[in-house]
């Protein structure tokens, strides 16, 4: 089906709507039932007031087919067709005239369904192609974990559209037994189940002075999930991994070209092998007692639980164990710290995620009245779990209510009921500190890529 927009103008003295028994007719006419019988899908249809001009936005097979349908309102006066597109398909292809951005490598989600999808879902759209959206904050507020459709949403590449009849896993490297293992073979192994936080490394960029290249993240490139799947353990104890073995390298299905990369390239991770061997990483397979949608990685990802989401390599279907430390480009160009300290660079790369507490309500530049003040959120921390969380109403810190069971590897909600009595602007504040006995900064620290920030968050209110 093609998309058209449809224009119909006829003279006043011709109007069809003036007849009822014409006007019926014509209503009948453009029924869904009667559309349909006709291979037409009409999307909207409007009509311009005192001026005897009417626009459809139609789904055809083609514009003669369409042409056939729209014969009424041509013997009635003039008729237009204009092949047409969406917003998002516009957006996702980078302009008005410019085609459909195309997977070579795999086949792949057409870009505009999956921004469309994104925009009904009620997430925070920062680019359509390929897709990055966040979770808006009010859309935080609720349960232990969020619903698939609003969890947000970190591309590189264009979403890989798998068979899972045909995925295979394939393991090898420094293995004892390379492994091909289908779904059915990872289904039939020990699952596990872990509630989980991810975040994206750059989650709060945007708060960065001076501004900093890349995604433009405010704080909602954060989520948390319940992943269903079998322990990475499981499955490299099954290889038998080899003497010299450092590293294990996982390399998603999605890939294309990079700056500073003259060949295609493929999004690679790789984990310590210690690291790899610990009980709570995961071969993702189910999200929320769901099968991973699409852009989460479908139908298998990596879930390492405490590092920012880098790490948990989505559409995975190859893990290599090898014997030395990978420098691949999201792994050595990217997804590092880097400060200018002394004149000298200083590199660090991107692990654990750094304690973090968010208020959800009320918020921004929201009005309040006067008198009991509720304020909730959530904090998280890749280190160790949540120990406290403190909030300053424009004086001294006053200690939260922690709310739920404290987990080790998902947020934490929290809440504190106080009293506001003078009119007026206000900032909150809240800040969180975990059992390691990490907290957070008072201003980000800045690096060139933009990473980590975990600055304390200020809402301004006013009360009135």
């Amino acid at each position: 089906m093609a998309l058209f927009v449809v224009r119909h103008q006829h003279a006043a003295e011709r109007c069809p709507a003036q007849d009822p028994y014409m006007g019926a007719m014509l209503l009948n006419y453009l029924s869904r039932p009667n559309v349909k019988q006709h291979g037409v899908q009409i999307q909207g249809e409007a009509v311009v007031q005192g001026e005897h001009t009417l626009y459809f936005i139609v789904d055809a097979a083609n514009e003669i087919d369409l042409r056939a349908f729209m014969q009424p309102f041509q013997l009635a006066g003039s008729l237009d067709i204009y092949p047409a597109s969406t917003c998002a398909r516009v957006v996702a292809s980078g302009g008005c005239a410019a085609p459909m951005p195309v997977s070579e490598r795999v086949p792949a989600l057409d870009p505009e369904d999956a921004c469309q999808q994104a925009i009904e879902a009620g997430l925070v759209v920062h680019r359509a192609h390929p897709l990055n959206c966040e979770t808006s904050i009010p859309a935080l507020l609720g349960g232990v974990v969020m619903p698939n459709a609003r969890f947000y949403v970190r591309n590189h590449f264009q979403i890989p559209n798998l068979d899972p009849a045909i995925f295979q896993l394939a393991v090898g490297g420094l293995v004892d037994r390379p492994l091909g293992l289908s779904m059915r073979d990872l289904q039939n192994m020990r699952s596990q189940t872990a509630i989980v936080t991810l975040e994206c490394a750059g989650n709060g960029r945007v708060l960065f002075n001076p501004p900093i290249e890349g995604e433009k993240w405010d704080l909602g490139a954060v989520s948390t999930a319940e992943w269903t799947g079998v322990p990475l353990v499981e499955v490299l104890d099954r290889a038998g991994v080899r003497m010299g073995a450092r590293e294990v390298l996982f390399r998603g299905i999605d890939g294309g070209t990079v700056e500073g990369h003259s060949t295609p390239i493929r999004f690679e991770r790789s984990l310590q092998l210690d690291r790899a061997r610990d009980a709570d990483v995961l071969l993702a397979y189910a999200m929320n007692g769901e099968p991973l949608p699409i852009e989460h990685g479908f139908p298998l990802r990596l879930i390492v639980p405490g590092w920012y989401a880098v790490a948990s390599v989505k559409w995975l279907n190859e893990i290599e164990l090898i014997d030395r430390p990978f420098a691949g480009h999201y792994q050595a160009d990217k997804y590092q710290y880097e400060w200018d300290r002394d004149g000298r660079i200083v590199r660090e790369p991107v692990t654990l995620q750094r304690v973090r507490a968010l208020i959800t309500e009320p918020g921004p530049n929201k009005e309040v009245r006067r008198g009991e003040l509720t304020i909730r959120g959530v904090a998280w921390s890749g280190a160790a779990s949540i120990a406290r969380v403190e909030v300053t109403v424009g004086g001294g810190w006053q200690d939260a209510r922690l709310v739920g069971e404290r987990g080790r590897h998902s947020w934490q909600w929290w809440e504190l009921i106080t009293r506001v009595e003078e009119p007026g602007a206000l900032t909150l504040r809240a800040r969180a500190t975990d059992l390691a006995g990490r907290g957070q900064p008072e201003r980000p620290e800045w690096n060139r890529l933009g990473y980590g920030n975990n600055a304390i968050q200020q809402v301004p209110i006013r009360v009135a």
